[in-house]
Order: C-alpha cells, then sequence, then structure tokens
C-alpha cells in the first residue's frame, strides 16, 4: 500500500532516548510527557526528554538504591524520587534554592507506596495500598504538609492529569472503581462506581487489570475505557471497549460501546477525540467516533469501526551514531512491537529501541475510504486540521470525475453552513454581551473559538466556487444548479449572502445568455439587498432592462 492508504502515522520528530538495558532503566511521566533515563541509579547520569522540551534535562544524582518512580512537578521545579515503599526523596530544581534531598514518608501505618502524581507545581499524591495521601511541598523548607487523606483498601491506581483525576481500584475483584478529583489544593471524592466484569467470577480474586483499563478526554468529557475481552452478550462475538462517562458531579454512567469484533491483545490510545484501538495479533488498528450515530438501545449506544483496520504506516528510524555515514539507510520500525508501550492520550513508547512518538490520524487518505458523503463530512467537522480536506471534498464533488448529485451536494453545503452558523450565532451573543456592558475579563464572557470546522463563505468562494465556475467541461445547468443550492443552504440558515456569491451568479447567467433566469434570480435575490447596486456593473448593456 501507498502512503495514501494509511490513516494512522508516527510523528516524524519523536523525542530519542538512551533504550532501556540492565545498566539505564527508562521512565515516563504521564503528567509533563517526559520521559527519564536513569542510569546506575542516577550515579552516571539522569536525562530527562518530552515532546516539548527543546533542551533535554540532564543531572546526576547518588545512587541511594532501585529507582521504582521518578517525576518532576510541573514546571520542573520540584524532583520526586520513590526508591522504597515507604517513602519519596524530593530536590529542588529552582535557581537560588537548596539542593539538599528531603524526605516524605507516607502517614499510614504499615502502609506501602504504589506510587505518586504531581497535581500542580507543589502539590503532590502518595498512593498507597490503603489509601491516598494529598500533601503541599514546600520547597523553602524542604518540607510537606499534609492536606486531606483518605483510607481505602487499593489494588492499582491510574492518573489522568488532563481530567486532573486519580481511580483507585477497590473491592477484592478490582472492579469498583473509586475517582478522586484534585483542583487548587482541594481533593474531592467522586461517587465510586462498578466496572461490569464480562462474568460472574469463579474465585474471590482480583479480576479487573489496570491494563484494561484507561482514563481519557474526549469531546471535553472524562470517560473510563473498559477494554472488555469478552462480551457479556452470548450471541455476541469479540472483544469490546466499554465507555464510562465520569463528569465532575453525579454519577459514573455506561454510555457507549464500541464493537472490535475480534479477539487477542489490543491497546488504546485517544488522538484528535477518536478512540483508537491496536490489534497486536493482526498489528491493524481501527477508529471510533463517538459523535457519529450509532445504534442506540435506551441505555447505551453501539459503535462499529469507522473505517477498516489498517496498519500504522510503515516508518523507518533514521540510523544513530556520532557520525552516521551517509550510505546508511533507514532501518524499519517494527510496528505494533511487543516491546511497545501505550500511554493516553496519543503516546506511544518503545523502551527497547528508545523512541517516543505520538500518533497522528492522517486525514486524507480517509476521504476515499468513506464513500458516504453525509457520514464523511460528520466526520471531518470534528476534527482538528479539517479545513483544506473539506475544501478538497467540496471540489472534488463538483468534478466532472466524482461528481456527487445534487441532494448529496446539498446535504454537504447544509453541514457546513450549520457549523458556519452555530459560530456566527455564538459570535453575535458575545458582540451583544460586551455592548450591554460585561467585562472581556468576566469569566463567564468567552470569545467563541474559530476552529477549523467553520467553512465561510470566502473559503468556499476562493478555493472551491469560482474555481468550478471557470471549468469549461461542466455543464452550465450543473454550475447554476450548484451556486443556487449554496445560495439556498445559506437562506436556510439565515446568513446573510456576500455580493460576491451574487456576483459569481450574475457572471455566470450572463456569460450563458441566460436572461430569463437572471431576471428572476435579480428579482428575488439582489434586489432585496440594501446594496444592490454593485452587481449591475456586471450586467452588459442589452440587458440593463431587466433592472
Amino acid at each position: 500500500m501507498g502512503e495514501e492508504d494509511y490513516y494512522l502515522e508516527l510523528c516524524d520528530r519523536p523525542v530519542h532516548f538512551e533504550k532501556a538495558n540492565p545498566v539505564n532503566c527508562v521512565f515516563f511521566d504521564e503528567a509533563n510527557k517526559q520521559v527519564f533515563a536513569v542510569r546506575s541509579g542516577g550515579a552516571t547520569g539522569v536525562v530527562v526528554k518530552g515532546p516539548d522540551d527543546r533542551n533535554p534535562i540532564s543531572f546526576r544524582m547518588e545512587d541511594k538504591g532501585e529507582v521504582k518512580c521518578i517525576k518532576f512537578s510541573l514546571e520542573n521545579k520540584i524532583l520526586a524520587v520513590q526508591r522504597t515503599s515507604k517513602t519519596v526523596d524530593f530536590s529542588n530544581f529552582i535557581p537560588d534554592s537548596s539542593q539538599l534531598e528531603y524526605t516524605q514518608e507516607c502517614k499510614t501505618k504499615n502502609a506501602n507506596i504504589l506510587g505518586f502524581c504531581w497535581t500542580s507545581s507543589t502539590e503532590i499524591v502518595f498512593i498507597t495500598d490503603q489509601g491516598i495521601e494529598f500533601y503541599q511541598v514546600s520547597p523553602e523548607k524542604r518540607s510537606l504538609k499534609l492536606l486531606k487523606s483518605q483510607n481505602i483498601n487499593v489494588n492499582w491506581y491510574m492518573y489522568c492529569p488532563e481530567g486532573a483525576v486519580i481511580l483507585l481500584s477497590t473491592t477484592v475483584l478490582g472492579n469498583v472503581l473509586q475517582p478522586f478529583y484534585f483542583r487548587a489544593g482541594t481533593m474531592s471524592k467522586l461517587p465510586k462506581f462498578e466496572i461490569e466484569l464480562p462474568a460472574v467470577p469463579k474465585s474471590a480474586k482480583l479480576n479487573l487489570s489496570e491494563r484494561d483499563i484507561a482514563m481519557a478526554t474526549i469531546y471535553g468529557q472524562l470517560y473510563v475505557l473498559f477494554l472488555r475481552h469478552h462480551s457479556r452478550t452470548s450471541n455476541s462475538a469479540g472483544a469490546e471497549v466499554v465507555l464510562y462517562h465520569l463528569p465532575r458531579e453525579g454519577a459514573c454512567k455506561k454510555m457507549h460501546i464500541l464493537k472490535l469484533n475480534r479477539t487477542g491483545k489490543f491497546a488504546l490510545n485517544v488522538v484528535d477525540n477518536l478512540v483508537v484501538v491496536h490489534h497486536q495479533d493482526t498489528e491493524t488498528s481501527v477508529i471510533f467516533d463517538i459523535k457519529l450515530r450509532g445504534e442506540f438501545d435506551g441505555t447505551v449506544t453501539f459503535h462499529h469501526p469507522v473505517l477498516p483496520a489498517r496498519s500504522i504506516q510503515p516508518y523507518q528510524i533514521p540510523m544513530a551514531g556520532p557520525a552516521p555515514v551517509t550510505s546508511q539507510s533507514p532501518v524499519p520500525c517494527k510496528l505494533y512491537s511487543s516491546s511497545w508501550i501505550v500511554f493516553q492520550p496519543d503516546i506511544i513508547i518503545s523502551a527497547s529501541q528508545g523512541y517516543l512518538w505520538n500518533l497522528q490520524v492522517k486525514l486524507q487518505p480517509i476521504v476515499s475510504l468513506l464513500p458516504d458523503k453525509g457520514r464523511l463530512m460528520d466526520f471531518l467537522l470534528q476534527r482538528k486540521e479539517c479545513k483544506m480536506v473539506i475544501l478538497s471534498v467540496c471540489s472534488q464533488m463538483l468534478s466532472e470525475s466524482d461528481r456527487a448529485t445534487l441532494p448529496v451536494i446539498a446535504t454537504v453545503f447544509d453541514k457546513l453552513n450549520h457549523e458556519y452558523k452555530k459560530y456566527l450565532d455564538a459570535e453575535q451573543s458575545y458582540t451583544t454581551a460586551l455592548e450591554a456592558g460585561q467585562s472581556r475579563s468576566s469569566p463567564l464572557l468567552k470569545r467563541p473559538a474559530r476552529t477549523q470546522a467553520v467553512i465561510d463563505q470566502s473559503d468556499m468562494y476562493t478555493h472551491v466556487l469560482s474555481v468550478f465556475t471557470e471549468k469549461k467541461d461542466t455543464s452550465h445547468k450543473f454550475v447554476i444548479a450548484v451556486l443556487m443550492e449554496y445560495i439556498r443552504s445559506l437562506n436556510q440558515f439565515q446568513i446573510t449572502v456576500q455580493h460576491y456569491l451574487h456576483e459569481l451568479v450574475i457572471k455566470t447567467l450572463v456569460q450563458h445568455n441566460l436572461f430569463y433566469m437572471l431576471h428572476q434570480f435579480l428579482q428575488y435575490h439582489v434586489l432585496s439587498d440594501s446594496k444592490p447596486l454593485k452587481v449591475f456593473t456586471l450586467l452588459p448593456t442589452s440587458c440593463l432592462w431587466i433592472c
């Protein structure tokens, strides 16, 4: 397959770090998205790299035993290192601050620290097998203050930095999950919820593994994703991903089920609000979009993959070395390797090869894989970098080789103008609020973001319609029908038609001597305009009688 057949790719500028070996241990910090390469317990060097870091952080630390966990606070001001099950050591990385280490022991007696998470530049959470401890770190005093704690038996934990939520697995089976939310020095206990296991457990032992759980923000909402390897219904073959919506207030609710229709080893990513499910056995991936219409059974919505399964685009690893020989060709990367570790939302790490990639979605190949233009538009309008792809689809559906029917063209125009109108209304509401005296600094007043999904009349005129009308091989009837369909759609959404679109229609009608249609168009569309005179210069003298 060529590049145009793959809709997933690894970023072209990955983070490269020293690969894991008996001397070098590799750690990943999910909050700062940093990779730590720790050599000989730090005695021979620690190198910290992140996707956005132009300069890696390098330092040494005394080898005081095996490092279990290592992370910087947000803004890289304080380093925390766990070497034992009872304590965490801290070092300041603040200019003119003491470099001496200070230590904090967990408060709960006989508890073992499972790990820790920084929730801000000076706030940290210890997760133990007996609960959770929330601390304020004072780098000046080189000490920690316990802000709040909660006793609860913990099997394992998971942290979502985007949502500032820690999820604890509790009970013997492990399927009762207790979330905690952190913000500005406060810790809030959210309602616990139960993950439905595929079948009734035969024995009282841990049945829910952290490997089968992920947390991610999708369309601005926090979800817990559960990879259920066997469906609860006997007539359904294959695994599925169950999405539980975790709100700030109220109970967690099962909302969506993604049908995988296969079994085996899976891994999850979330890219551009799409759930990506990797399947190791077939070395392919599929994507799901929970905004697209699914099958609702009254409780949950069932979704199938948006597109056929495809591999991630083949990737070449450049030859490394102090002075690489130019004749050395890149080495193909082993995709879907058993050494790959996946982190949310979009990170794939190969510790054995020493690379961290961001997974990316390629929109252009999806155009040919999703022939339903209405569904394609629904999909594209939700993507971040969609504008030029949408405009190319519009041009393509008007071309002689791939011409769409007028009803399909009308559907596409309506979907575009629906988004356009939403933005215009939001902008108008913002302007009205300002004129009413509301302050720009008010937290309730926020200027609407103009996303790439807003395709306005200027975009359509410049990239699609003006080019389309110049094509000599296209029937003038079809050209006029398309222009009128776009104006019809604008009118339907009560969007004021710009003068250059009127001018384009008049120019086209005059070119083809369609004066009767011109008369009708002027009567119903232009003469009602408060400023109609600017279009008259386009009319030849012989047809000014029409006006």
